[in-house]
């Protein structure tokens, strides 16, 4: 009698419950498509799942240089949060959130969205002044957040030091609404409903090339033979300025390696999501105990996919003098990933200079939390020309002087 083990029982039974394969099957492309999206990561994703469910348009393949969700979808950790300055970030980011409650039921699969609440510090007279000031505005912006006191700090997150040597807890910037959810989950919920739309997820598919003619976008060049459209989206995260140069325009975006790690697991100790912006690190809980840790991006361009010493002891060291008991746990893994950064710290969703071509990038440090706002955003854009939730974030604004200034809420939060 054949035996097997746990984790392939438990494979197969995703399978059959969940037409899980479906989603990671590669078929062979067809000649044609309406669109094509390239990149299989949550915002690619969540795009075609939106253009076909908000607007009939489901002749669309997903086209991976990788595999599904193995960018910087599944190297994030996970926070959600809408909690901005500006008013077009703060109405994409919530869209998002919203979007993220009812998520699990919407793609009838549990991306284990965990509203437990995501607290911002505020370590210096700056900062209080600066949450204090993004408080009110999102209670203009009908975001619900609220300023919340030292003792209330240590209320939610008992094991803090609100006494720092350094760097004393003055507040926070409280949202009880912002969270986590699984970030493989939210791709194969995503891609699954895709894959059942009749779409196809074509992963080791390398684009090389974009065809044009007469100023539009006819079609891609791949490692799998040449795909017609008659619209395209680049949505590559790290490599977008690659993809755009081959599209014929450039982006204003840099390419830079951001990296995380997490603890060996422990007991419950933290139920809640902790920013520190001054010393630039965070961290929460996953669901199996560890402690995840995430700080500042590399001061240098790169395309790495892994991690640095110097950062981890900086985030680490940090993080010890306000989370004292952490000091003596043991470091369980660490990664990095690739993100496109901004002049403003804002994304670029926006039409491109070559007709029928559309760009959704600069996501920075926050891409995770904004994937169902994105995506529905996206599709709109696409399907139809213009939205709302995209109109801010247009190319055009480099040229104009637009600039969605998020440096405060993006360059380092997560």
């Amino acid at each position: 009698m054949k035996h097997y083990s746990a984790f392939a029982v438990a494979r197969e039974a995703l399978r059959y419950h969940t037409g899980w394969e479906r989603a990671w099957r590669s078929p062979e492309p067809k000649k044609r498509y309406d669109v094509i999206i390239v990149g299989a990561g949550g915002h690619g994703l969540a795009t075609a799942y939106y253009l076909g469910k908000n607007y009939g348009i489901q002749n669309v393949a997903v086209i991976e240089k990788g595999w599904l969700g193995g960018g910087n979808t599944g190297r994030n950790t996970t926070i959600i949060r809408s909690n901005y300055l500006q008013d077009p970030s703060a109405a994409i980011y919530e869209k998002s959130r919203s979007l993220y409650e009812d998520l699990s039921q919407d793609l009838n699969y549990n991306v284990m969205f965990s509203p437990r609440g995501v607290m911002m510090l505020a370590q210096t007279q700056h900062e209080v002044r600066g949450y204090q000031r993004t408080a009110h505005a999102n209670a203009l912006q009908g975001v619900k957040t609220e300023w919340i006191e030292p003792e209330r700090v240590k209320q939610l997150v008992p094991i803090i030091n609100i006494d720092g040597p350094r760097y004393p807890v003055l507040g926070a910037l409280w949202q009880e609404r912002g969270g986590t959810a699984r970030h493989d989950a939210v791709a194969w919920g995503y891609a699954r409903a895709c894959s059942n739309m009749g779409m196809d997820i074509i992963q080791q598919c390398e684009v090389t090339g974009v065809r044009s003619e007469n100023g539009r976008v006819t079609g891609v060049e791949t490692t799998k033979g040449a795909i017609e459209c008659d619209k395209l989206g680049i949505v590559v995260a790290g490599h977008s300025g690659q993809l755009a140069e081959m599209a014929g325009f450039r982006l204003p975006v840099e390419a830079l390696a951001l990296q995380a790690l997490v603890s060996e697991p422990i007991k419950p100790c933290m139920d809640v999501v902790v920013m520190a912006n001054t010393v630039h690190g965070y961290m929460s809980q996953s669901d199996k105990g560890e402690m995840v840790i995430g700080g500042g991006t590399d001061g240098f361009n790169n395309y790495t996919q892994r991690g640095s010493f110097h950062h981890i002891e900086e985030t680490v060291r940090a993080l010890v003098e306000t989370f004292p008991m952490i000091s003596r746990l043991k470091m369980l893994r660490q990664w990095g990933g690739i993100v496109d950064m901004t002049g403003d710290r804002s994304p670029i969703l926006s039409k491109t200079p070559l007709g029928g071509c559309f760009i959704n990038c600069g996501w920075g440090t926050g891409g995770f939390k904004a994937i169902p706002g994105s995506g529905w955003g996206m599709a709109q854009l696409m399907a139809t020309g213009h939205s709302p939730l995209t109109e801010a974030f247009s190319l055009d604004r480099f040229k104009e002087g637009r600039f969605i200034d998020e440096s405060v809420a993006a360059g380092v939060a997560h």
